[in-house]
Order: structure tokens, then C-alpha cells, then sequence
């Protein structure tokens, strides 16, 4: 089978296609023929940013075919279309699959929707929920042209927000982000990011961190998902009564099972009842997997990356 590796930290240009042996799954895991793989920014910056051993696999999304069971799986069984994310080697033509993080793909979704709603859902509809919210309240989204941004924008309209407010890189997005449901738009550029929110979820961090803290009403709420680091000073919080809160789905995937489940189910009601859809701004072959990380190291995305081996 083929995937996709790299031997070295830089751009896109160190991705090396290659040929391996179709892994074969161990307890608990699924091996999944993949019809699907989302590609995201944590990802691009690991590749850049280094940190980690060499040669890298890559994880991701992935959605396909279950064409072989580990020992110790219930309740899944070969021939089953399952998504969930992989934390390993998942730009791949197979994909092992911990069977815990798998579930059926949805009735009428395509593999590049399931995808779209897996991890990205998850993030955007957890991070909305550690900020607690109360019907009403306003919220702001950075990167709301992203993955995850342009579900969380969606998710915080269906969920009765107030007013929803994007901020994005450029003015060319916001055509793209009102049709998502959002109120106003914002660039990280202007001078004011109109009038403060109850909620901002973060997902850019870095020196977008203290204008997103600014952009808070008093007693508002901030929710960092960014791999992007970012300082925020103190006295900042202190002045406004404003918070910060760390949300990370991995950690919630480890310690609340249930919880997960929970809001998977709502990502599919929504999505069933046509209140949630994912936008795939490009899906390309395996092959291609150096342009899929450079239209995100550009962040030129409208919508969801996706590779498709198949």
C-alpha cells in the first residue's frame, strides 16, 4: 500500500510518498480501506515545527471501509463504514482505527462529509461547550474559514447565539462565511473588532491572542483550541472579569467516552436535519498530499482539505 511520510521538519515539499505493507490491526483496532483523510493545521505545523521523532507519520481524519478486525473489537464487523481519527500513519491507502474512536458513517453523509464532521465537529462543538454558553449570547470565531472554524460558526447559529461574528484573514472569506450563518465579519486587521462578545473561540492563538481577549465583554469567555501558542497578559483578564479556558478533544476523548458520544449524536442530527453541513474546499489523491499542506500553510481554505486515496 502506499503512504505518506516525512524524513525530515520543513514544508510541504518534505512529504515522501512510499510503499510499505498493509499493517494488520492489533486488540482493539480497526484496519480501514480509506476512503477519506482530513488534513489540518496541527498537522502542517508538526510537520514544520519538528518536536517530534523521525521519520513522522502523519494522523489524521479518516473515514473508509472496515476490511479487517483486530482481537478484543465488539460491535464491529468487516465491511462496515466507519470514520474516526487516527493518530498515526493515517495519509495512507489502510488506516488502523482504535475501535473505541470509530463510528458509522452516517446515513447520506459521503465520506469527505464524515470526515469533515469528525474531529473538526468535535473540536468546534466542544469548545463551544466549554464556554458554557446561555441562549442569546454573542459569539466570535477566529479561523472561521477553517476546518473547524466554519463548523463552529454553523454550530454556534443553530445553537441560538445572538449574534455570530467571524473574523477571518482576508476580506475574500467573508462572502464565504455569512453563507455560513454568520452575522458579521471581521478581519484581523482592522482596528476594531466591532462590539464585544460574550464567547470568542480561538482558533489561530499566536498574536491573534490579545486583540480575541480585547473583543470580550465583560465576564466573557475565551476558548483556546490553537496549537498556535500565544501570550495573554494577566491584568488583561483582571480588568474585565474575562477568562480563559483550554479545550482539547483528545483529553475528552480519553476521559469522557460518553460525552464524546453524546456529541457525535447531535453532529449528526444537525447534519441530518440540514442545520450543519461541511464545506470541502479541495479533495485530492494521496499523491497530492504536499498541495493539500500548502493550501493550509497558506491558509487559503474555505471549508475542509480532504486527500482521498482512493
Amino acid at each position: 500500500m502506499r503512504r505518506v511520510r516525512y524524513y525530515e521538519n520543513g514544508g510541504p515539499e518534505v512529504l515522501r510518498l512510499e510503499e510499505t505493507e498493509v499493517p494488520r490491526p492489533g486488540p482493539g483496532e480497526l484496519l480501514v480501506r480509506t476512503e477519506a483523510v482530513g488534513v489540518t493545521l496541527p498537522m502542517v505545523r508538526k510537520v514544520r515545527e519538528g518536536g517530534m521523532p523521525l521519520p513522522g507519520s502523519l494522523g489524521g481524519e479518516v473515514a473508509g471501509e472496515i476490511v479487517a478486525v483486530g482481537p478484543e473489537v465488539t460491535g464491529r464487523q468487516v465491511g462496515e463504514r466507519v470514520t474516526g481519527l487516527c493518530f498515526g500513519d493515517a495519509y495512507a491507502d489502510h488506516a488502523l482505527l482504535h475501535a473505541a474512536m470509530a463510528s458509522p458513517v452516517p446515513e447520506g453523509a459521503s465520506a469527505s462529509e464524515a470526515v469533515a464532521l469528525v474531529r473538526s465537529g468535535l473540536v468546534a462543538l466542544g469548545a463551544y461547550e466549554s464556554a458554557r454558553p446561555a441562549e442569546g449570547e454573542s459569539v466570535l470565531v477566529t479561523g472561521a474559514a477553517s476546518g473547524v472554524g466554519h463548523l463552529a460558526v454553523q454550530l454556534a447559529a443553530a445553537r441560538g447565539a445572538g449574534r455570530v461574528v467571524a473574523a477571518v484573514g482576508s476580506a475574500e472569506k467573508a462572502e464565504f462565511v455569512r453563507s455560513l450563518g454568520a452575522d458579521e465579519v471581521v478581519t484581523y486587521t482592522d482596528d476594531s473588532w466591532g462590539e464585544p462578545v460574550d464567547i470568542v473561540l480561538d482558533a489561530v492563538g499566536g498574536e491573534l491572542l490579545s486583540p480575541a481577549v480585547a473583543a470580550l465583554a465583560p465576564g466573557g469567555r475565551l476558548v483556546a483550541y490553537s496549537s498556535g501558542g500565544g501570550t495573554i497578559q494577566a491584568y488583561d483578564l483582571l480588568v474585565g472579569g474575562k477568562s480563559v479556558i483550554g479545550f482539547q478533544v483528545a483529553r475528552t476523548a480519553r476521559g469522557r467516552p460518553a460525552l464524546m458520544e453524546q456529541w457525535r449524536q447531535e453532529l449528526w442530527e444537525l447534519f441530518a436535519a440540514g442545520r450543519l453541513r461541511p464545506r470541502i474546499h479541495a479533495e485530492l489523491p494521496l499523491e497530492q498530499a504536499a498541495e493539500a499542506h500548502g493550501i493550509i500553510e497558506a491558509r487559503a481554505n474555505q471549508g475542509k482539505v480532504i486527500l482521498r486515496p482512493v
